[in-house]
């Protein structure tokens, strides 16, 4: 590995660099604020097309604005008043786009105040509006406005995936924070930080950070000084105890409110955004993290979600299942289903369904493979088992063999979306920090199995289950379930 020198960049290059990197985030918003536009207008004409031309309905103006109002008055309005609220509620910020649901529900928000706004100035003008205008514009605007987002999206994670549209960011504090940070940041580059360089705190002034490859630009004090040499917008203070509060906030002296960022990176990980509050207190910047909630209202709009949705699969798929289930009796003339033990919610056990995808003396085989097997011994999966069957091959690629699930879903045992099903002897293993896994119901489908299924290991596996069970929520379990659609499609990782 070569060792970084610093070489200043001309000055027409050190000004431009900083001045490209800031500018991306204008022009994707505006990008996407003309396609908010743009659906909005879609969406205004196809519910006026609709109601008024296709249904006849009459609209009535009454007062001092009798007979000036006409839908299309009206529909115009709606776009404008719209499209002002998606800029007012900040559903285009640099730091919600990209990732998460932040974003996703700043629309929704954005929908509803147009929504209340709406019907106030209905009410206060005296307007005769058809409900079933109202009622169609507004939820189809919604849905046409996220997918528009969601297109959006993917274009940006192509870019980002090629180092363009992010924030270039050097990092400072400590070598071991720097180091966890930066790893984290390049292995996730869809979040929009391109790391350019480190400062070290405990470190020396030049050279290469190992394990990462960047180079270490220079001491801590002359840092934002060099900013501009590196093209990067952003600075990154990580935790470190030779980095005190005090010397953070005169480096921040440094910097250019025109074009760097200050961004703090604390110590505490794995903490999704909807339990962080930032409350400034005498100057003080104090993060609130809420701890994780198990029980209460949203827990049981889970449940019942979770009851909900699978009975309506179950019917909807039940042709699918009589077929599956007659496919796999006449592959062997054997049982249809499998049942096994798995530890479900604080430890109990319950015998967890699925359609039979191995030959009837798998579990008596299991014992011989296991012996064979090099590695990860916990979590036990071939990419090539002997004691599948053709049939099951099929069914495993495509998670069909998981359907009788549902049934287990309507029982209480598991739930939609959750942490993988435990067997006994995983659990039996399972230190402290693993067995807080438990703490929630085990689901059909989670992060573990939309973020690589078989393909990733137990460590990485078992940082996503905890992540879930601290961090769960209706909407995170929305997203999941997207997530989940997309990966049956795309079987990648699935055996």
């Amino acid at each position: 590995m070569t060792t970084s020198v610093r070489v200043p960049l001309d000055t027409a290059s050190a000004t431009l660099a900083p001045q490209l990197a800031l500018d991306w985030s204008k022009r994707y918003a505006l990008r996407v604020a003309v396609g908010d536009t743009l659906t909005v207008l879609a969406t205004a004409a196809a519910a006026h097309l609709l109601v008024f031309h296709t249904a006849n309905t009459a609209f009535h103006s009454r007062g001092v604005l009798d007979g000036a109002v006409t839908p299309l008055h009206l529909g115009l309005v709606l776009v404008v008043v719209w499209s002002l609220a998606l800029r007012l509620v900040d559903t285009r910020a640099e730091r919600i786009i990209g990732s998460g649901a932040t974003e996703y529900k700043r629309l929704t928000h954005a929908s509803i105040f147009t929504f209340g706004l709406f019907l106030l100035g209905a009410f206060f003008l005296d307007l005769d509006i058809s409900r079933a205008y109202a009622l169609i514009v507004f939820p189809l605007g919604t849905v046409a406005l996220m997918l528009n987002r969601w297109l959006w999206r993917r274009w940006l994670l192509r870019r980002r995936a090629k180092g363009e549209y992010s924030s270039r960011v050097v990092l400072i504090g400590s070598r071991g924070s720097v180091l966890d940070t930066a790893r984290d940041l390049m292995d996730r580059p869809q979040h929009g930080y391109q790391v350019v360089g480190v400062g070290l705190t405990d470190g020396p002034d030049e050279g290469v950070l190992s394990g990462t490859g960047l180079p270490i630009i220079g001491r801590i004090d002359d840092i934002p000084s060099l900013l501009d040499t590196y093209g990067a917008d952003t600075l990154i203070a990580t935790n470190s105890d030779r980095l005190p509060a005090e010397r953070v906030r005169e480096i921040s002296w440094g910097l250019d409110p025109q074009r760097h960022k200050l961004v703090l990176a604390p110590s505490i990980t794995d903490v999704a955004g909807s339990r962080v509050h930032l409350r400034p207190v005498n100057g003080l910047p104090l993060l609130h993290v809420e701890t994780p909630q198990y029980e209460g209202p949203q827990r049981v709009a889970k449940r019942i979600f979770d009851v909900v949705v699978a009975a309506l699969l179950l019917l909807a798929l039940l042709p699918l299942l009589v077929a599956i289930a007659v496919l796999v009796k006449r592959e062997d003339r054997g049982p249809v289903f499998y049942s096994q033990e798995r530890v479900g919610r604080d430890g109990t056990t319950f015998r967890i369904l699925k359609f039979r995808s191995m030959y009837m003396d798998a579990d008596a085989r299991r014992a011989e493979l296991l012996e064979k097997m090099a590695g990860e011994r916990r979590l036990f999966k071939m990419a090539d088992d002997p004691r599948v069957t053709p049939i099951g091959r099929v069914l495993r690629r495509y998670s069909l063999d998981e359907l009788p699930q549902l049934i287990n879903v309507l029982r209480g045992d598991m739930s939609l979306v959750g942490p993988r099903p435990a067997l006994p002897e995983e659990v039996s293993d399972y230190n402290s920090k693993e067995r807080r896994r438990l703490v929630v119901t085990p689901g059909m489908s989670g992060l573990w199995q939309v973020s690589g299924r078989s393909n990733l290991g137990w460590d990485d596996g078992i940082r996503l289950d905890l992540y879930y069970a601290d961090n769960w929520s209706m909407t995170g379990d929305l997203v999941i379930l997207w997530r989940t659609a997309k990966a049956v499609l795309r079987p990648d990782g699935a055996y």
